[in-house]
């Protein structure tokens, strides 16, 4: 049932591009594996072979961590709605911080938002699907405020703060790169 690709054709794309939530996995050599529900606004498929997406503010930064050690990635979509399919893209990526040269130019691509704390970019080196036959269908709601509303209350420098105290070593004791 499961087909390969070498890139993300424009179907895929499109399957993408109509999802609301999607799933990162990250792991190290050693520690812990995370897989992490991301949603919002936060994606956009640059070419066949490129993803970015915005990375929010979170109780944890184990992607980061993950990145800077082993590079590795896989972003895993499914459709909860319509026709049954499952997404998953393997490649490598690397973390892009407001520090970098590329944020001016990549951070154009996403709704402002004052949680904005790296952008990940993905070379996508393998795109696989399979049925989602076993996937239940979920409505889509809307999304969440609670995490504007938390960064609004927090102010830029209370956000950077908890940055600091929360978000620059993973759970494994690894740095974020913050």
């Amino acid at each position: 049932m499961a087909k390969r690709y070498t890139e993300v054709s424009d179907t895929l794309r499109e399957f993408i591009e109509q999802q609301n939530i999607f799933f990162v996995g990250t792991a190290d050599v050693d520690g812990r594996v995370n897989v992490s529900p991301k949603g919002s606004d936060s994606l956009r498929v640059l070419g066949p072979n490129r993803i970015v997406w915005l990375n929010l503010t979170g109780s944890g930064n184990e992607t980061a961590a993950h990145m800077a050690a082993k590079n590795r990635i896989t972003l895993m979509f499914c459709s909860f709605e319509k026709k049954p399919m499952i997404l998953r893209l393997y490649g490598s990526g690397r973390i892009v911080h407001s520090k970098d040269a590329e944020w001016g130019e990549l951070i154009t691509l996403f709704p402002e938002n004052l949680g904005a704390r790296q952008i990940v970019d993905v070379a996508v080196d393998l795109a696989q699907t399979s049925c989602g036959y076993q996937i239940p269908f979920y409505e889509y709601k809307g999304e969440r405020e609670t995490l504007d509303k938390w960064g609004e209350n927090k102010g830029r420098d209370g956000i950077e703060q908890y940055w600091e105290e929360t978000n620059k070593i993973s759970l494994d004791g690894k740095p974020t790169g913050i």
